[in-house]
């Protein structure tokens, strides 16, 4: 006589063999459509046994809910945008992971643009978080383009930016405290006996590089120290523009003891044009960037640098825009979070050559 007990791997073919849609999902579970619908929405008012009986099915066959569908019942698509100057610094991809790492954690995708400091291709990015229906966009590129950005804005769609934010509602700002930080960095060579310090700022038409720079020249004042200007060079944050500005300061007569620079990627370079030119770091240049991407901890010497934590940015980014889409009628306030920086300490600085002849000769008189 056949055996007429079910067969479990048998009665799962069958179901997965049905359409994957949430009116299958419903008659298996024996539940409505919209109590499936409000069980994947994660709506808390679902009798807690029906949702449990619908995640069950929906585990049994490896269900996966169309996130555009969904998008189009709620109003809300669970995505958002991030837009980030260059992909190939160190910084963005950091930065990238830890928004990403957030935003799932929280039930969120991200979409993420790269400008790489072009004017149409930024107009690109904005088109594809428009496209794509994104529930709010974090502007990560330390500089804006109000115009293309209004396309966003008046579709009330919210936005978070770094440094400096256009007026209006559903925008956030992230302030960075870069004084605190570039003045340890100064204050730091300083009482080493540094006193011919150069500055390789960003390109110096984004805000970013102007609030650094700025915070470089008011913190060599408050030492007792007037900035030379030929000891300040306009860079691009990249390794090959960090080259070209120390072969220019090699030519500077008389030359600097030492370099801050706006960024690490900047620094790094400075630290191979002078393994170029034959000097050695830091006996003969000291060296300090800004950022402490990961890269700058096992650079020979290892980068003393100013901490801007990328976990910081995209922690209250996240935060930002997360508060707007579900607060919403906290829409119209604009909210500020400040991002501290902080002077990581390593190898690449020390006393200057000069001041550790000065010192024997105060020991021999």
């Amino acid at each position: 006589m056949a055996d007429k007990k079910s067969n479990p791997s048998k009665n799962r073919e069958e179901k997965t063999s049905e359409r994957m849609d949430m009116r299958t999902i419903a008659r298996l579970a024996k539940v409505s459509i919209a109590t499936v619908s409000r069980t994947i929405n994660n709506v808390a008012t679902v009798n807690p046994k029906l949702a449990k009986r619908v995640r069950e099915v929906i585990d049994e066959l490896e269900y996966f809910p169309n996130t555009q569908a969904r998008a189009l019942g709620s109003g809300r698509s669970r995505l958002f945008g991030l837009i980030v100057s260059d992909i190939t610094n160190p910084f963005f991809p950091e930065l990238i992971q830890g928004f990403e790492d957030i935003a799932v954690e929280h039930g969120y995708e991200i979409l993420v643009s790269s400008t790489n400091y072009d004017h149409k291709r930024m107009s690109l990015c904005i088109r594809r978080m428009l496209e794509r229906k994104v529930d709010g966009v974090a502007i990560m590129t330390f500089g804006i383009e109000e115009p293309l950005l209004d396309q966003i804005a008046k579709r009330k769609i919210p936005m978070v930016f770094i440094d400096v934010a256009p007026e209006g509602p559903g925008i956030s700002l992230l302030k960075v405290d870069y004084q605190h930080g570039i003045r340890q960095g100064v204050q730091h060579l300083v009482a080493m006996g540094h006193r011919k310090i150069a500055f390789v700022t960003g390109p110096i038409k984004l805000h970013s590089a102007q609030s650094r720079l700025g915070a470089f020249s008011s913190s060599l004042k408050e030492c007792g120290i007037v900035p030379t200007p030929k000891w300040i060079i306009e860079g691009d944050h990249t390794l090959e523009g960090g080259i070209a500005a120390m072969e220019q300061l090699l030519k500077a007569k008389p030359m600097p003891t030492a370099v801050m620079c706006s960024n690490d990627m900047t620094a790094i370079g400075v630290l191979h044009g002078l393994y170029r030119a034959g000097l050695r770091v830091p006996d003969d240049f000291s060296v300090i960037g800004f950022d402490d991407i990961h890269i700058a901890e096992v650079t020979i010497p290892p980068l003393t640098t100013i901490q801007m934590s990328r976990f910081e940015l995209a922690h209250s980014a996240f935060a930002a825009l997360r508060s707007h889409v579900e607060e919403s009628e906290h829409f119209s306030q604009k909210r500020e979070y400040n991002i501290r920086t902080e002077l990581i300490a390593r190898e690449s600085t020390d006393f200057p050559r000069d001041a550790m002849k000065n010192l024997r000769r105060a020991k021999q008189v």
